[in-house]
């Protein structure tokens, strides 16, 4: 009796990289999987519908992929409500707002999930939302009447996320539970692909059951430290001296001098052709004084 091998997932940021097509929709898990964003941005992706928030969807629209943005939150952090690509991009019209919050998103996530057209949600209902979003339609339940919204359906090409740790085989566990948003992702996306800290043994997953958190995975990527200058739970806490440069290059690109932020994506992203590249050029000694426990 023959007793074929199970196929694995592993594949690299470049690989990932080349399935990314101008004008997809991509959506970014958080905490941020800053390895395949800074893939997409050395492969000139365009005209990207982006589902993202906060400094890593600014990064996305400094570098010019983004056309149209689905976002909850899009601060720089804190004393930044609004983070500064972002709102040069948006008063320029140069990228589309999707208008949303958290329930918006989810209720259209889930019905992407759910192989629907919309789904009905109470949030936003009495707002000027339905009116900034022609998307969302003020429709009656019609069992009791209620007033609810219309959510069309969110579906992303590609859902890209970042967690602790995986097997070969697109079992993958997040430290603490899921990230934010990753399993509305995951569920609404065709394709999954998952940045990990570290690669463990099937035999460790099959250990912990209940700590798997998405059990088919389209593809996997090595990333030590690929959440940097982000947190990942269990692992690193922020690099905050890093993300307020980069913040700052972005303030200072608004106001039209872009040399810095120029500087930035030279250095840490072009000049960076994988990975592994990058985690050189931060050097561990650094890494290391970020680590979590």
């Amino acid at each position: 009796m023959s007793n074929p091998q199970r196929n694995t997932r592993i594949s690299d940021e470049e690989t990932i990289a080349s399935g990314v097509e101008d004008g997809m929709t991509l959506a970014f898990g958080e905490p941020y999987p800053m390895a395949l964003i800074r893939a997409v941005i050395r492969r000139r992706a365009k005209n990207l519908t982006v589902i993202c928030s906060g400094v890593a969807l600014d990064m996305l629209i400094a570098a010019d992929c983004v056309s149209k943005v689905i976002s909850y939150y899009a601060g720089g952090g804190t004393g930044i409500p609004v983070a500064p690509s972002f709102r040069a991009a948006a008063e320029a019209n140069r990228i589309e707002i999707w208008e949303c919050e958290e329930g918006l998103l989810c209720a259209g996530l889930e019905a992407a999930a759910k192989g629907l057209p919309y789904l009905p949600w109470r949030g936003g209902v009495g707002t000027s939302l339905p009116e900034i979003n022609a998307d969302l339609k003020i429709i009656k339940d019609p069992f009791e009447g209620q007033t609810l919204i219309a959510v069309p359906a969110i579906k992303p090409d590609i859902a890209f996320l970042h967690a602790a740790q995986a097997d070969h085989y697109g079992n993958v566990q997040h430290h603490g539970g899921p990230g934010w948003l990753d399993l509305f992702l995951h569920r609404a996306a065709k394709n999954t692909v998952v940045q990990v800290e570290k690669f463990v043994a099937n035999e460790t997953i099959r250990a912990n059951p209940w700590f798997t958190t998405i059990d088919n995975a389209d593809a996997l990527v090595n990333t030590p430290y690929g959440a940097h200058p982000f947190y990942s739970r269990g692992y690193y806490l922020q690099d905050l001296t890093f993300v307020n440069d980069y913040l700052a290059a972005s303030k200072d690109a608004s106001l039209g001098d872009r040399a810095g932020l120029e500087n930035f994506f030279q250095n840490y992203i072009r000049d960076c052709a994988r990975h592994s590249d990058y985690v050189n050029k931060i050097g561990m000694q650094r890494l290391q004084t970020l680590n979590e426990y």
